[in-house]
């Protein structure tokens, strides 16, 4: 696939994000265009917390485990910055997908991403890994011991937001 598939799909990602109230935006990270969506919600039945997800999506030459892993750690450091209202932890807490799109994608890179929820205190991330040659997406969509009160609100919106093109 190409550049333009690419970019034709971080449009209907960004599109999705909309739909769902998430005010997508694209910022400059160090010269690279990141699409950043975010939304909070509040549940009696997750202890009476708010959620704040953030979404923030890029296109990459490769995607490799240590880029992925990289990406992940500063979108879960934006997320915390960013997020606002209470400190993390006091009835508030941040989900995130850090999301790579790319053609050339290391199949360990697509397996860490599959493996498992990645946890900080009070932050989780569900790294997701977008092959545009084969159209898979790949993520967690599992409910770890850590976070499952939250883990079918993120499989969902994982769900919504990241479907393959096609």
């Amino acid at each position: 696939m190409s550049e333009e598939s690419i970019r034709n799909y971080l449009a209907a990602v960004e599109s999705r994000l909309a739909a769902d109230g998430c005010a997508p935006r694209w910022e400059d990270w160090a010269g690279v265009p990141v699409l950043v969506g975010r939304r909070a919600d509040f549940r009696m039945r997750w202890a009476a917390t708010n959620l704040h997800l953030f979404t923030v999506a890029a296109a990459v030459p490769e995607v490799t485990v240590p880029v992925i892993d990289t990406f992940t750690t500063q979108v879960l450091a934006y997320a915390k910055k960013n997020k606002g209202g209470l400190p993390v932890g006091m009835q508030t807490g941040v989900a995130s997908f850090p999301v790579l799109v790319s053609d050339r994608i290391d199949p360990a890179a697509m397996a860490w991403a599959e493996e498992k929820q990645r946890n900080r205190f009070a932050c989780f991330a569900r790294p997701v890994v977008v092959d545009s040659t084969q159209g898979y997406v790949g993520m967690y969509r599992g409910k770890p011991a850590l976070g499952r009160a939250y883990a079918s609100h993120l499989i969902e919106k994982g769900a919504r937001y990241f479907q393959p093109q096609g």
